[in-house]
């Protein structure tokens, strides 16, 4: 049996119930949310919630899943729905938060695109950490795209932007630091 399952926490205050965050989980994950109630949006709307003498409806919409599925599934569903800071109804942050963007006029965004995005992205950081943190001593960057199947051929010659990228997204968030020996460490154990 495949441990994981798309959840959605729903509010009860209308008819009927309606999602605000979809998430993927193994065990009680699902149920944690209401439990250890953070100030993120979704955090703020099951205090709004529970303060209104209601409890946050928690849904299993599918299970026995692998994780590739899960994640798939879950990119799906935001997309569908719309987080709210791209007009939808989620409270989800799978965007980064307070950055605009500036786009060609004429560039068109199919809906959910930067919402899977931003999923796949959060899962690249943390493969990229999983694999500074296996190795003590550091990472270069050509460490990262070739263990990780990241590394590019267009044109000729080795391309690592992306995993050089990623390293640039992680040392921002202080989550990783580059030595003197150009090797990436990650600061979080």
């Amino acid at each position: 049996m495949n441990p994981y399952y798309i959840y959605a926490l729903k509010d009860p205050r209308g008819s009927p119930a309606q999602p605000f965050y979809i998430g993927k989980g193994t065990g009680n994950r699902a149920w944690e949310h209401t439990i250890k109630v953070d100030q993120t949006l979704k955090g703020k709307r099951i205090s709004q919630i529970q303060h209104d003498g209601h409890a946050v409806v928690t849904t299993i919409l599918a299970n026995d899943l692998t994780e590739v599925q899960a994640l798939k599934l879950e990119a799906e569903l935001i997309s569908a729905f719309g987080t709210i800071s791209n007009g939808g109804i989620l409270t989800n942050t799978v965007s980064p938060s307070g950055q605009t963007q500036k786009f060609r006029k004429d560039l068109v965004i199919p809906s959910g695109s930067v919402e899977k995005a931003q999923i796949a992205l959060e899962l690249l950081k943390a493969t990229v950490m999983e694999l500074a943190q296996a190795n003590p001593e550091g990472i270069t960057n050509s460490d990262a795209s070739k263990a990780l199947g990241l590394q590019s051929d267009y044109l000729g010659g080795s391309k690592d932007y992306l995993s050089w990228s990623i390293l640039g997204l992680l040392m921002k968030e202080g989550k990783m630091v580059r030595g003197d020996s150009r090797k990436h460490k990650a600061t979080i154990k």
